[in-house]
């Protein structure tokens, strides 16, 4: 009798689990929206590596500068000296609006920085722009480019 109890209530707990709704499942028609990253070519600017890089999440696109060193130092060299960097960050939809421009002044040590604070809204299906200067003193900036398209 005690092994009939335990198969009726097994086969109830199969029945509940069989006829409960999935509560992890996404609603019909909603797209989970992943961020995509890509970075332009690296190129020198002020003895330095600069790179434009960007996230895009559907509409939305991040621009982000990264600074890093050229190349190892040394062996047994001393660290390099803090360098003030002034940056310039701006966006613009290919043959269309201009997005803001981000001006910042930056201390880089040795390790290398990312440089953010420029996102935007753009139309589906259209290629953002991005620039990236980095200058200091004696050096001036020679931005480096980064397009992207907005494929929502």
């Amino acid at each position: 009798m005690h092994r009939l109890a335990l198969l009726a209530v097994g086969v109830a707990g199969l029945t509940a689990l069989a006829t409960a709704p999935a509560a992890a499942a996404p609603p019909v028609g909603a797209a989970a929206t992943e961020t995509v990253t890509s970075c332009g070519n690296s190129a020198l600017q002020a003895g330095l590596a600069t790179r434009l890089c960007a996230d895009v999440t559907g509409d939305v696109v991040e621009f982000y500068g990264r600074v890093s060193l050229a190349g190892p130092p040394s062996p047994g060299s001393p660290a390099p000296a803090p360098k003030e960097l002034f940056t310039t960050l701006s966006a613009a939809v290919v043959g269309g609006t201009s997005f803001d421009t981000q001006e910042r002044r930056v201390i880089f040590t040795s390790t290398t920085l990312d440089v953010h604070g420029l996102a935007a809204t753009a139309p589906c299906g259209s290629t953002v722009r991005g620039t990236f200067g980095v200058a200091s003193y004696p050096w001036a900036a020679r931005p480096v480019v980064h397009e992207v398209t907005i494929t929502c």
